[in-house]
């Protein structure tokens, strides 16, 4: 591995002496001016641009094409002159064609999750580290968290960013942290018990289930537990989701947003208000564009959201495609923090359904679903023969077991309420509780077979 780094020992001195500025328990970068917000994302990405300019061949190469220099960039609004970087782009120069520090420098790995080709490899410096657990740590406090509470995560421990980073976040704020994994239902709730968990973190499929596991055994969350608090993610869910865990679990549901190229979770988060995430700009510059001409939208219009670092060391990343559809909410956050918030992530622009020439989200689906009285807690979408969707639900326990005239109303009902959500009228199926799988990790919503 070579290990000249020209430009290194400046880039990296210039994000620490940043880094008082971004402490958790510093409040003041959270309600900071706009323009002093600004003229910080500024310098930051002009180091950052200087970097990846020294540093990185794939940069090298792109700013080459694009005949751009680092002193170029004297605005934000410059941020436009720089290349996009991919999913694709990642893969490429697996293993190490992304870094901007020598090997040795280098003190965590995390790979993506992805199950067929290449994995993408991150790298962490050491103040990537203990930056992303800043992050965490301040998205916890902005919710009520104090060292005074129990933390259960239930997030899969190992390549995937999104247990280790919370953790060591709770850990930041003095909470005692129960690395308990996902799954094993009788073990967390012993856990829970024993312990007192007061907030855990989980997938909200897993939060699902975990509600009708202590329905089933006879646990009363509110009454028998200390549970307060959740925070979601992993997964794109809906508010009637939402609304589903915390009747199911007796607790407040914050919706939380992260993905590994840009740390893991706690890049962004909800505070007490629980409209929109507050991304925390000091570590992140936000682009929306639209996916199909990579054209910025107008504030407000949703479309696929591209993020730059602004403070990552081992492995800076510019405007970096992430596929998720948001948009940005152009009003005030009434908590009084400055950083701008995102709808909540609508899905992925590649995990979009074309079905019948309409185009369809899995999570306009989920929205009918959870928001039908009598209807479980676990869907499946499958697609067959040239364009046939069944929509596989399962009902309540407290169902219309054995009432077929109610069970058929019910199926029409559902089936017309998706056909005025997607343009496109599915079969709905019923099933009994308990009969889909429960992935401990990511849920899989959706089974294409057909024949295209």
């Amino acid at each position: 591995m070579p290990r000249a780094f020209a430009g290194a020992a400046r880039f990296l001195r210039s994000v620490h002496d940043d880094r008082q500025t971004t402490m958790f328990r510093d409040q003041a970068i959270e309600t900071i001016r706009r323009s002093e917000l600004e003229r910080l994302q500024l310098k930051r990405l002009q180091d950052t641009v200087r970097c990846v300019a020294e540093r990185v061949p794939f940069y090298q190469q792109k700013f080459a094409e694009l005949g751009v220099k680092p002193e170029d960039i004297r605005s934000l609004a410059d941020l436009r002159r720089l290349p996009f970087t991919s999913s694709a782009d990642l893969r490429a120069n697996y293993p190490t064609g992304l870094l901007a520090v020598p090997y040795d420098d280098t003190l965590r790995l995390h790979t993506s999750s992805g199950t067929t080709g290449k994995p993408k490899a991150l790298f962490f410096s050491r103040q990537d580290v203990d930056n992303a657990a800043e992050l965490c740590a301040r998205s916890f406090v902005m919710t009520g968290v104090t060292k005074k509470d129990v933390f259960q995560n239930m997030m899969t421990y190992g390549m995937f960013t999104g247990a280790l980073v919370t953790h060591y976040g709770a850990e930041k704020v003095g909470c005692l942290v129960i690395p308990a994994g996902p799954g094993n239902s009788e073990r967390q709730l012993m856990l829970m018990q024993d312990f007192r968990t007061t907030f855990i973190h989980l997938t909200p499929s897993y939060a699902l289930y975990l509600a009708t596991f202590l329905e089933k055994h006879g646990v009363d969350p509110r009454r028998d537990l200390a549970l307060r608090k959740a925070f979601v993610g992993a997964e794109p869910y809906t508010e009637e989701t939402r609304r589903k865990i915390e009747q199911g679990l007796g607790l407040d549901v914050y919706n939380s947003y992260g993905l590994s190229e840009m740390n893991g979770p706690g890049v962004a988060f909800e505070c007490g208000q629980k409209h929109g995430l507050h991304l925390w700009e000091d570590h992140f510059l936000i682009e929306i564009i639209d996916p199909q001409t990579c054209e910025p939208v107008r504030d407000g219009e949703a479309g696929e959201l591209v993020m730059t670092t602004l403070c990552r060391e081992a492995m800076p990343l510019l405007r970096y495609r992430t596929r998720d559809i948001t948009s940005i909410i152009t009003t005030p956050c009434p908590c009084g923090r400055t950083h701008r918030r995102l709808n909540r992530i609508t899905g992925r622009s590649d995990d979009m359904l074309i079905v019948r020439g309409v185009n369809i989200y899995p999570q306009q689906i989920e929205r009918v679903l959870m928001a039908q009285s009598g209807v479980g807690r676990n869907y499946l979408i499958a697609l067959e023969g040239l364009d046939e969707m069944t929509v596989k639900v399962e009902l309540a326990e407290a169902g219309f077991e054995g009432q077929v005239e109610q069970l058929m109303k019910l199926q029409n009902h559902l089936a017309e309420k998706l056909r005025a959500e997607i343009l496109v009228k599915p079969q709905v199926q019923f099933l009994p509780p308990g009969s889909l799988p429960v992935s401990e990790g990511k849920a899989k919503r959706v089974i294409d077979n057909r024949k295209l």
